[in-house]
Order: C-alpha cells, then structure tokens, then sequence
C-alpha cells in the first residue's frame, strides 16, 4: 500500500494552546497501533512498517509530532515539555475513536513512548527503538554522557541554529548521517524540512524543554512505577549516539523486557534496516494475546 495521505487533527490544550497536527491513519477496523517519530524527521521514517503493519491488518496511526514535519511549531519552548507531548499522542488516539493502542516509537519518539507508556493504562505493549527506559538512560554512565554532549550543545538558543545550518548543513551530514550511503533518501528530507522557517529551533525545543543540565548527570535515581505491559527495546551497533547498555538496563524496569540487537546499522533503524525492524515488532505485535489486540474503537 502506498503512505496514508494525512489528515489534520486538532488536539485541545489544557495549559498550553491547542496544536494542529498531521496525522496518517490506515483507518480500518484492526487492533490499533501508534508509531512515533524522532528527531529531526516526520512520520514517513514509518513508511516500511507502515505498509507491513498494514498489510498485517493493524490499524495504523503515524503523527508527524508538535514541531516536525507538517504539524504546527510552536515557538515558546514550553511548549515542548513532556507533558504536551503525551497529551498531543493521547489526544489524536481520542480524535480518531481509539481506546487502547499498542505503540511504538523511535529516538525522541521512543522517549515520549515511555513516557506515554509509563501515564496511561491506554497502551497494551510498547516497542522502544535505540532509547532506552527514563532511568536506564539518565543512569547509563559516562560513555553515554560522553555521547549524549549535544544535548547540552543544543540548550544555547542562537548557536546551534548558527551552525548547524553552516556550509550545506555539513555538521548534520559529518554527524548523524555519515552511516548512510550517499544516496539514501533520509538526509535529503530531514534537511528540507529543517530549512523551513522556525523548524530547527522548534526541533531544538524538544531538548530545551525536556533536558536539565542540572541534572544531565543525576545524584540519585529518579522514582518512576514500574511497567507492567510487555516492552521490546531494539538497539543497534551501529548508533553513534547510544549506548547498548542504556537499553539493556531498561530490563530493570520493566517486568516483561525483551532486548534485541541490529547488527550492521547505524541510528536510524527503521529505514537502515527496515526489513529487520519490520520483523521485530510484527513478531511482537502477534505476540500479544487477545487481550492485548483491541478492537480498539470508543464508542
């Protein structure tokens, strides 16, 4: 099947003002299943899975999430906190009559889906590409401090927007796209979409918002209820950015943790090696009993 063509929805606010979204939806009668996106992409990162999930009979649902790709950009950088973001997911299932939703997320993506994972029942099982639990992340040591420096980099307003940009986007192209071939399709798109006017600050703003240099390297651990629905989490050793152990350590965290490993591939997963992420979270996804595959429709 070819990417469902988008639709807008507008997700009410509660505190903040309320955003506009696109929002691809297989629409059909399966067992819902939510896919986000990360940083700096849009929802067509998804496409292969899409198209298998799909294909597979789940009902597909793919934003482009607050801030990328065709969704609103909210300038203030409040606007991005965790909390806008999980009401942003939980208000486009509500928009598209879904109940309970299995989900998936990748990068940044991965991070709101633990968070979504962790604040509503509505979830039924979670898939977490290269990002790792809240905790295992914030306590994964220093190599993955070491790692992790641009997101420090990224809290001076003006400087990253500076460079980033500089010499046809050369740090981006030396940086998170150097394990890609040449011709790979991703660098052409994220970069059209940064260039867009407030894009790449408002793709900033996720780290401005959710990352506290206070407290980048905790002094104790943060205290969050376990999870209690099934959780795959996929790393591979290719990731310039992540480390195998902050994954991993998600198993303490989670009662029913499966770790697995992508060999031969760099951060982007779901499109370096799409037919090996498509595997896994099909596998997954069928793995689940019948009460975990809802019909998924509120009256």
């Amino acid at each position: 099947m070819t990417f469902p063509a988008p639709q807008r929805i507008t997700v009410p606010g509660t505190t903040l003002p309320e955003v506009t979204l696109s929002v691809h939806d297989t629409g059909g009668d399966g067992a819902p299943v939510v896919l986000l996106h990360g940083w700096p992409d849009r929802a067509t990162l998804w496409t292969h899975q899409v198209s298998a999930l799909a294909e597979a009979g789940y009902r597909v649902v793919v934003p482009d999430l607050r801030g990328f790709g065709d969704s609103d950009r909210p300038a203030e950088v409040e606007h991005y906190r965790m909390r806008a973001l999980v009401a942003d997911v939980l208000g486009v299932a509500d928009a598209l009559g879904i109940d309970r939703f299995a989900l998936a997320g990748h990068d940044w993506g991965a991070s709101l889906g633990w968070a979504v994972t962790l604040a509503s029942p509505r979830v039924t099982r979670y898939a977490a590409y290269s990002v790792g639990h809240p905790v295992a992340f914030a306590t994964a040591g220093f190599r993955q401090k070491a790692m992790s420096w641009y997101m420090l980099w990224f809290q001076f307003p003006g400087v990253a927007e500076k460079v980033i940009p500089a010499d046809d986007w050369q740090f981006l192209r030396g940086w998170l796209h150097a394990s890609l071939p040449e011709d790979h399709p991703l660098p052409r798109r994220q970069l059209a979409d940064l260039s867009r006017p407030g894009a790449l600050t408002a793709s900033l703003n996720w780290y401005r918002a959710n990352i506290d240099p206070a407290t980048f390297v905790p002094t104790s651990i943060p205290q969050l209820p376990r999870i209690t629905v099934p959780v795959l989490g996929v790393w591979s050793a290719g990731d310039a950015a992540l480390t195998e152990g902050q994954m991993r350590r998600s198993s303490e965290f989670v009662d029913d943790f499966r770790f697995e490993r992508v060999e031969g591939c760099g951060h982007w997963i779901p499109e370096e090696a799409p037919e090996r992420a498509t595997e896994l979270l099909t596998g997954f996804l069928a793995a689940g009993d019948r009460d975990d595959r809802p019909a998924g429709t509120r009256p």
